[in-house]
């Protein structure tokens, strides 16, 4: 990751786009968001129980939405298609338009 920002000036603003959200704890702190997609948000959510499968090391902690952690942001979008299963319950398709502010 380093090499990809080596070239950034400091005082920059830096918003990275990734497909697998897994990669947000690796995510250099001057990075002010992080924008992934890849769990499609589990697809699957069960009133009580969750979301049953989301393609993440980390469960359900990466799956859809803003997550802030340790002062930085995270925004994981469920997207329009599926995986594996054509399958989607309670997690419907989205377009996200996000407007980022200081």
């Amino acid at each position: 990751m380093s090499g990809a920002l080596a070239n950034v000036v400091d005082s920059a603003p830096v918003v990275v786009i990734t497909h697998n959200p897994d990669v947000f704890p690796l995510i250099p702190n001057r990075v002010c968001l992080t924008l992934a997609g890849h769990t499609h948000g589990g697809q699957v959510a069960i009133p009580f129980v969750g979301r049953l499968i989301v393609p993440s090391q980390y469960g359900q902690r990466y799956a859809i939405g803003h997550i802030r952690e340790g002062g930085r942001d995270l925004f994981v979008t469920s997207g329009v298609g599926t995986s594996i299963i054509p399958i989607r319950f309670r997690v419907p398709p989205e377009i996200v338009f996000l407007e980022i502010t200081r």
